[in-house]
C-alpha cells in the first residue's frame, strides 16, 4: 500500500494539470464565461447527487441488514455512486465526465464488481464472506498437478473415506493472501 501512496502527489499535479488544459480548450471553444458556468453546475449537480446517493446507498445496507443479506453488494454499490458524485462535485471537466460516467448504470455494474474483488483480495476469506456472502470457487478437474498421497498397507490412501462426486474427489485448496 506504501508503494501506491508515493505516486499520489504525481497524479494529484497529472490531474490537475489535465483539468486546466481542458478548461482552457473548452474556454477557447465555447467562451471562458461559459466554460466557467459548465464547471459551476457540473459541481453544484454533483453536490446534489452527493446526497442523493448517500441516501441511497444507506436505505441499501440499512435494507441488506434487515433482511439477514450480506451488505456488500449494497455497500459497493453504494461506493461507486458516491465517488461517481463526489467526482461530479469536484470543480473540473475531466473529474465530471469521469464522475458522470461513473453514474451510469452498465458502468457503475462493472466498477462495483472491480471494486467487490479487490475487496475480496485484500480481506480474509471469512470477513469477505460475512460482507459478500457466499465464495464462488472454480473447480477444475483432471490433473491437479498435486502428488497422490502414497498408499498405506492397508489399501490405498483414503480407503474407507466416503467418496465425493461418484468416486472422484475434487482437489483444491484456499490460499489466504499474506498481509503487506
Amino acid at each position: 500500500m506504501r508503494r501506491t501512496l508515493r505516486f499520489v502527489p504525481l497524479v494529484l499535479l497529472v490531474s490537475v494539470a489535465a483539468e486546466l488544459a481542458v478548461f482552457v480548450l473548452v474556454g477557447r471553444a465555447v467562451g471562458f464565461g461559459a466554460a466557467t458556468l459548465l464547471v459551476f453546475a457540473a459541481s453544484l449537480l454533483g453536490l446534489v447527487l452527493l446526497r442523493r446517493e448517500g441516501v441511497r446507498a444507506w436505505r441499501g445496507f440499512r435494507e441488506a441488514a434487515r433482511s439477514g443479506r450480506p451488505p456488500g453488494r449494497e455497500v459497493t454499490e453504494g461506493l461507486v455512486g458516491l465517488l461517481g458524485a463526489l467526482l461530479l462535485a469536484i470543480p473540473g471537466l475531466v473529474s465530471a465526465v469521469v464522475g458522470l460516467v461513473l453514474l451510469v448504470p452498465p458502468v457503475r455494474r462493472v466498477a462495483r464488481v472491480g471494486v467487490q474483488r479487490s475487496a475480496e483480495r485484500r480481506m480474509s476469506s471469512m470477513a469477505a464472506g460475512d460482507l459478500f456472502g457466499p465464495r464462488r470457487v472454480r473447480v477444475y478437474r483432471g490433473a491437479s498437478g498435486v502428488p497422490e498421497p502414497p498408499e498405506s498397507p492397508g489399501g490405498p490412501a483414503g480407503a474407507g473415506q466416503p467418496s465425493v462426486d461418484g468416486g472422484g474427489a475434487i482437489e483444491g485448496e484456499i490460499v489466504e493472501p499474506r498481509n503487506r
